[in-house]
């Protein structure tokens, strides 16, 4: 099995689309203060020029968002705090 050079693009897109995911686990799940999401500003601009040689559009799309996602999550984690009543 040969894959060819779209392939690799697209698979290591992928990977760094997952790295992004994975740097906000302590954050958000364990809930642990953890400074590995500033991977996202790093590795998912590099995911998204993968996923343009890869030629697949879900894959830059997702992996700019993953970018992006600091901003997304302090938008959502506020205003989810000024929905509650809480403290965000």
């Amino acid at each position: 099995m040969k894959l060819n050079k779209q392939q690799v693009w697209l698979t290591l897109s992928i990977v760094c689309l997952l790295i992004g995911m994975a740097a906000w686990i302590p954050n958000i799940i364990l809930e642990q203060a953890s400074s590995f999401w500033l991977l996202t500003f790093v590795v998912n601009p590099i995911g998204a020029l993968l996923g343009y040689f890869g030629k697949s559009k879900a894959a830059i799309i997702l992996n700019i968002i993953m970018a992006c996602s600091f901003f997304l999550v302090m938008f959502f984690g506020y205003f989810f705090a000024a929905i509650t009543g809480g403290q965000p």
